[in-house]
């Protein structure tokens, strides 16, 4: 079933991010198309225990024009081998420095465009100057109670819209991320969703993802 992304263009505008399972979902390469095939312009990829091949055998099953919408959080030298969106940087990323500036600068040769994008867990990481990766966008998290554990946010709200409005970054909410919440992310200034278990603990994320279409639409919010 195929649905078709309306994106009506209006002055509120958010990204809309879906993160993969970390672990192995029976026909995901096909799910993942779909989602492309409905609109979703912005997929990461996130198989840190996944091997190489495994994850180029995924990447390879999805056709080749949607691969410029996937991020991958692993396996960066599959990059080289795919015309992907970005790369993501976890904290082990970081760790090796110049390993991790190396492989971006190879990158950039070869697609001046493609993104670097990472993650924070704390309203101090927003205050940090700039650096040398220079990231699109940052995902904070967990900005919400967590959808599917006791895990909580320990973000007040009035502390996440004051660094939000003076970070330099483009700051996408993660973690307890549902449609209830969509309005609530724009209203503190987020500049998008990373959308995980309210996709992927449904019994057909397809549909699921059109009613979060459906919310935004409802919202008046565009989807970037």
């Amino acid at each position: 079933m195929n649905f078709k992304l309306y994106l009506q263009k209006n002055n509120q505008e958010m990204k809309l991010v879906i993160i993969s399972k970390s672990s192995i979902v029976e026909n995901e390469a096909q799910i993942i198309t779909q989602l492309f095939e409905a609109g979703l312009s912005s997929f990461h990829l996130r198989k840190s225990r996944m091997s190489t091949l495994r994850m180029r055998k995924i990447i390879t099953q999805i056709p080749a024009h949607f691969h410029n919408r996937i991020t991958i959080h692993s396996h960066h030298n599959l990059a080289f081998s795919f015309n992907l969106k970005g790369i993501h940087l976890t904290s082990k990323h970081k760790k090796n420095k110049l390993k991790t500036l190396l492989t971006i600068g190879l990158l950039k040769l070869k697609n001046p465009a493609i993104e670097i994008t990472t993650s924070f867990k704390t309203l101090g990481e927003l205050y940090e100057p700039k650096h040398q990766y220079n990231y699109n966008y940052v995902f904070l998290s967990p900005v919400f109670d967590s959808n599917t554990s006791k895990f909580q946010s320990g973000f007040p709200e009035y502390g996440l819209k004051t660094a939000i409005e003076k970070t330099h970054w483009n700051v996408i909410a993660r973690g307890g991320i549902n449609i209830a919440n969509i309005e609530k992310t724009y209203k503190i200034g987020f500049k998008g969703l990373a959308f995980y278990s309210t996709l992927w603990t449904s019994d057909n994320p397809l549909v699921k993802f059109q009613k979060i279409i459906d919310k935004f639409q409802e919202l008046n919010i565009s989807i970037e």
